[in-house]
């Protein structure tokens, strides 16, 4: 079956974030403003994606609620099987992973604040590195703990890269025992090769830390030469000490409907987050949840999903090009993961004698609903979503150019 993601799909009037909550106070005060008068909206800035889902999951769902009750259920073994063929076909976990080491979870950020409930109590410090993901940010800052920032740097060829000396003395001296790590890497869009992630998961080891690990963008590679590594294949340190968290969400753009879950192989560690978040009471499984994963990670989802990657190796390859070509003074990493952009407008915003809200007001003015990096720890930097059909890319590019960086 062939995709369709050319056609501009209308999500106005569904409540979604990205287009009904621009300039509204629903926005959660950081939507962008509404445009100008005679401008239409390019929503550029939520993560989730503008393109129609495939039908297997549309199908899966319809089909559960043709039946009148929605009561209490459980989740079935089809859900469990699911999730291990896909991490089979898609990850390369070929063995080892049982259904005993998967838990459903509402939410990857719930996951996350489960387990830093589990494994720290108020006031003790976790390890990020930065840019953070905002979701991060505000679990930890919520939930009492401290972050401490290791800050990625790049290289002489302008990849991230973690600074793993930065990183050990913090961990060392500030006697930290809990790290959140992120594959690949939100909001830079970095794949982490398996000797970074080795050496990363080396020093965790060396000071004794539990690993809350984020792998929800994983399905969405972009460099056909660069395989995912899963960061608990890397040792049987790795295997033991890290929790991973995954959802379809990114993937097969179901955010709204609220499914995540875990793996933990070490029973210990999945006892304790076990025991925190069935606490709460609030992470029994939705129902139409279930059945959308069962038909995202199916036959059709994988054929789906394979159509999906090189429009967004397009779209990446088309903005980056058009940046490096026409954006003098911004500097962008090509991701190799992801569909998000993060660019540094740094030598743009002193050229002009700008500040970053001014450059994100001309993108909002014109329509470009982007986002501020600076939430981000990025402070003269911008997000951008490129999920969309090659063509709204293209405009909004063209406007950037016209009417903001070289207006």
């Amino acid at each position: 079956m062939q995709y369709d993601f050319d056609s501009i799909l209308d999500r106005s009037g569904t409540h979604a974030i990205a287009i009904d909550a621009i300039g509204t106070p629903e926005g959660f005060g950081f939507a962008p403003e509404a445009p100008k008068e005679g401008w239409d909206v390019i929503p550029m800035w939520v993560a989730d994606m503008n393109f129609p889902g495939p039908q297997s999951v549309v199908d899966a769902v319809v089909e559960r609620a043709k039946h009148p009750a929605f009561g209490y259920f459980s989740p079935s073994d089809e859900y469990c099987d699911a999730i291990i063929r896909w991490h089979a076909a898609r990850k390369g976990v070929t063995s080892g992973l049982e259904k005993e080491h998967i838990g459903y979870e509402n939410g990857v950020l719930g996951g996350v604040a489960s387990a830093i409930t589990a494994f720290s109590a108020p006031g003790d410090k976790i390890l990020l590195h930065s840019p953070t993901y905002i979701g991060f940010q505000g679990t930890v800052n919520n939930l009492g703990r401290k972050m401490v920032l290791s800050d990625l740097v790049r290289d002489e060829a302008g990849v991230w890269r973690m600074d793993f000396d930065d990183m050990e003395r913090k961990l060392r001296d500030q006697n930290i025992h809990l790290a959140i790590f992120c594959s690949p890497f939100n909001p830079c869009g970095r794949v982490w090769e398996q000797w970074e992630i080795e050496r990363a998961m080396a020093l965790y080891q060396k000071y004794e830390c539990v690993v809350i690990n984020d792998e929800i963008w994983s399905d969405l590679i972009l460099e056909q030469d660069r395989p995912f590594v899963t960061t608990q294949s890397v040792s049987e340190w790795a295997r033991q000490n890290v929790l991973s968290f995954y959802a379809p969400s990114k993937t097969f753009n179901l955010a709204g409907l609220i499914g995540s879950y875990h793996v933990v192989y070490n029973k210990r560690l999945r006892d304790r987050l076990n025991s925190v978040a069935d606490s709460t009471h609030y992470n029994n499984m939705n129902c139409l949840s279930e059945r959308a994963l069962i038909g995202a990670y199916s036959d059709e989802g994988s054929s789906w999903l394979d159509q999906l990657l090189p429009v967004l190796r397009g779209n990446r390859d088309y903005a980056c090009d058009y940046i490096e070509q026409h954006f003098g003074g911004v500097s962008v990493f090509r991701p190799e993961g992801t569909y998000m952009l993060f660019l540094d407008c740094a030598g743009w915003l002193q050229e002009h004698g700008k500040t970053q809200h001014e450059l994100l007001k001309a993108g909002w003015d014109v329509g470009v609903a982007w986002q501020d990096g600076a939430m981000f720890n990025g402070p003269t930097h911008i997000r951008m979503n490129l999920a969309l059909p090659l063509g709204r890319v293209q405009e909004a590019f063209r406007r950037l150019d016209e009417q903001v960086f070289n207006a």
